[in-house]
C-alpha cells in the first residue's frame, strides 16, 4: 500500500483554498501553494509565529480558540468569521494525533459563492 501521507499532501497542495498548518508554538509549519500566492506579501513565513501576522484581536482570537480545542477532543472545529467580501465562512480545525491529543491547528475557508468555471474532462 502506498504512503497515505503522499496522498494527503496532494490533496493539501492542490486546494485552491489557502492551507496554512501551525504548530503548538503557534510556528507556521506549512503552507500550501495557494496560502503563499495568498500571503506572499509577508514573504516567506513558514518557521515563524502566525500571531506576527495578526492583530492583537485576531491574536486573542486564536489563543481563546487553542483553549477551547485544548478542553475536549471532541472540540475539532469552530467557525471563527464570514468574509463577506470574498463570500466565504472561515473555521479553525484542530489537529489531533492518533490518541486525540492536541498537536496543531489550521484555518479552513469555506466558500460560498457557486462555482461557475466549465470543467475540463
Amino acid at each position: 500500500m502506498a504512503e497515505l501521507s503522499l496522498y494527503f499532501k496532494s490533496i493539501v497542495e492542490q486546494d485552491r483554498c489557502a492551507v496554512v498548518i501551525c504548530d503548538m508554538n503557534d510556528i507556521i509549519i506549512y503552507m500550501n501553494p495557494a496560502a503563499k500566492e495568498r500571503y506572499k506579501k509577508h514573504g516567506d513565513i513558514v518557521g515563524k509565529s502566525i500571531m506576527e501576522c495578526h492583530n492583537e484581536r485576531s491574536r486573542a482570537k486564536i489563543r481563546e480558540v487553542v483553549e477551547w480545542f485544548s478542553e475536549s477532543a471532541e472540540n475539532n472545529m469552530i467557525f471563527t468569521f464570514h468574509n463577506p467580501k470574498e463570500n466565504k465562512d472561515v473555521y479553525m480545525v484542530a489537529l489531533r494525533d492518533e490518541n486525540g491529543g492536541l498537536i496543531g491547528y489550521y484555518e479552513k475557508h469555506e466558500y460560498r459563492t457557486p462555482e461557475t468555471s466549465a470543467g475540463k474532462k
